[in-house]
């Protein structure tokens, strides 16, 4: 199909001379496909899909009023882990000393140091300690001072004019009122996060603009509406799939446009999530899985009894799910959208697969990322067990990896599902699309303007 075939010849309506129109039409064919936006689809089509997420969008914000929390309930602090109150402060001094004059109180060593304990207690008596000074800037006590003595062997180290984050102990004697309990990484957190930004506004310009304001907006569902609305006792999945929704309406038209290729995104999407959603339903509680394995799950079961906590583990495979989705569903959506616009005449059969193909890479690519990403955040874990004496089926199926394993395969198979799915919906939207003012209509006008042209001659 030639040049002439994909563009109408403004110049044959204006009567124009022939050489003027071939190079009229060739700028504007140049033009269109090089840089200009996809074509839109027929009001018909509009109104099919809008009939589609209407009702959804109307959906998730009546989701949302139902649901919203007051915030997060109230509870008495119980000092332990994360529920903890903390202030800020600084080290002022810090000094070296031997270790036998600030842990007398320790049980003398035995000498041996062939295990971790009898290290700790050699090293406890005959290494140099730090005895820093620190000061709290924050708070009721601002301007008290304690003393922190600092192991040999510890892994954190402290120096002088440092940052540090305190935990306060009302109920402990006054000398043992405050310790550190982490270091105050602010700045260079911020500072991060400002080169991110910056890296995204400078490559994306308004789509990263767009993007970075998604990502605020998904940060706020998430801290104002699925936290506290979960700590408040509402079912974890309903609340996750009302927030995952949400923060997919929000991302992806600010992101991509609220044209018909971003809503076939969100369908396909959709389809994916609600695949997820239920086939955690089924493994979760066919494989019996708590989500009560570590410290900080069980501190937020004993906080909140009433907490779903098999739920909140499918919460969470769901939201961790949405932004790789999104991610194959526009890429999916996009391809199919591009490759009828290089041939009009490929009916829907041939743009599934022709899009599939592309797909399958796609597949590849993104399934061994999200391996990645949870393999990665399981690190030490995984670390712990490739010591231990333990077979591979036992540690595989205990449920502390069992949870990280059901969490991968689930997310997994949503996201190979959402490929076939995505690309099925844009095949059929944008093939389906035959009125004039679409690609094809105008092709078919470009045809019969150049026939009557050439019979002219």
């Amino acid at each position: 199909m030639t040049s002439s075939q994909q563009t109408p010849d403004p110049d044959a309506r204006e009567g124009g001379p022939p050489h003027s129109r071939s190079r009229t039409h060739d700028h504007a064919h140049a033009h269109t496909h090089a840089h200009g936006p996809a074509a839109p689809v027929s009001r018909h089509l509009r109104r099919v899909i809008a009939a589609v997420l209407i009702p959804f969008a109307t959906a998730v914000v009546v989701g949302l009023v139902a649901l919203w929390p007051g915030g997060a309930p109230d509870h008495e602090r119980t000092g332990v882990g994360f529920d903890r109150q903390t202030e800020q402060a600084r080290v002022v001094r810090v000094q070296e000393v031997d270790c036998s004059e600030v842990n007398a109180g320790q049980v003398p060593p035995t000498g041996d140091t062939s295990t971790p304990e009898g290290r700790e207690a050699v090293n406890s008596q005959q290494g140099k300690c730090k005895k820093a000074t620190v000061e709290v800037t924050s708070g009721k006590d601002r301007g008290r001072t304690f003393v922190e003595i600092v192991q040999p062997d510890a892994s954190r180290q402290l120096a002088e004019g440092q940052g540090v984050v305190v935990a306060y102990a009302p109920d402990a004697p006054r000398d043992l009122q405050y310790s550190v309990s982490d270091v105050d990484r602010d700045f260079p957190m911020m500072l991060l996060a400002g080169i991110f930004a910056l890296v995204v506004v400078l490559v994306g310009r308004l789509r990263g603009v767009m993007a970075l304001i998604a990502l605020c907006l998904s940060f706020a569902v998430l801290t104002l509406f699925i936290l506290p609305a979960i700590l408040q006792g509402s079912n974890p999945l309903i609340v996750a799939v009302v927030g995952a929704s949400a923060i997919m309406l929000m991302a992806l038209y600010l992101c991509h446009g609220l044209n018909a290729r971003t809503s076939v995104a969100v369908l396909g999407t959709l389809i994916s999530l609600l695949l997820i959603g239920l086939l955690g339903s089924v493994f979760i509680g066919w494989a019996a899985l708590t989500g009560n394995t570590d410290d900080n799950t069980g501190l937020i079961h004993g906080l909140y009894p009433s907490i779903d906590m098999s739920g909140l583990l499918l919460a969470g495979v769901i939201i961790g799910s949405l932004g790789v989705l999104d991610d194959v569903t526009v890429t999916q959506t996009s391809a199919v959208w591009e490759l009828h616009q290089a041939d009009p005449a490929m009916g829907p059969r041939d743009l599934y697969k022709a899009g599939i193909r592309i797909g399958r890479d796609h597949i590849a690519s993104v399934v061994n990322t999200l391996v990645l990403a949870y393999a990665g955040a399981a690190l030490p874990l995984l670390l712990l067990f490739s010591i231990a004496q333990s077979g591979v089926g036992m540690v595989a199926t205990s449920e502390l990896v069992a949870e990280e394993i059901v969490r991968t395969l689930i997310g997994s198979i949503g996201l190979v599902a959402s490929v076939p799915v995505t690309t099925a919906l844009a095949a059929l939207v944008v093939s389906a699309d035959r009125p004039g003012g679409t690609v094809t209509g105008v092709a078919a006008g470009a045809m019969r303007s150049r026939g009557r042209r050439r019979r002219a001659k």
